[in-house]
């Protein structure tokens, strides 16, 4: 059973950082991509960066030079250090994750990043 547990949230100033963990386990295949997604309220679920396992990245342009997408394979960790946080990247932030041939996706449940003006 793949299990995707985020953590790092939290309430922080304008300008501030925030550095968000996602720790995988029970993954058996192939993890080929994996991505920060955010929802804000009122909004729809949209992506923040992705990380291909051949070790590409993709960001959405709201973060470029902002937010840094990172992964320890050792550890089956994801991580999205932000800086430079404004209060339109407040949402509940998500870990997703695509394994296999199939490429069946995992969600994790999410942690909330607060930042105030």
């Amino acid at each position: 059973q793949v299990q995707l547990v985020e953590s790092g949230g939290g309430l922080v100033q304008t300008g501030g950082s925030l550095r968000l963990s996602c720790a995988a386990s029970g993954v058996t295949s192939s993890m080929n991509r994996m991505e920060w997604y955010r929802q804000a309220p009122g909004k729809q679920r949209e992506v923040v960066a992705s990380l291909y396992r051949g070790g590409g990245t993709d960001y959405a342009d709201f973060v470029k030079g902002r937010f840094t997408i990172s992964r320890d394979y050792s550890k089956n960790m994801l991580f999205l250090q932000m800086n430079n946080l404004q209060p339109e990247d407040t949402a509940v932030y998500y870990c997703k994750l695509n394994v296999g041939i199939s490429w069946r996706e995992y969600w994790g449940q999410g942690t909330q990043v607060s930042v105030s003006s």
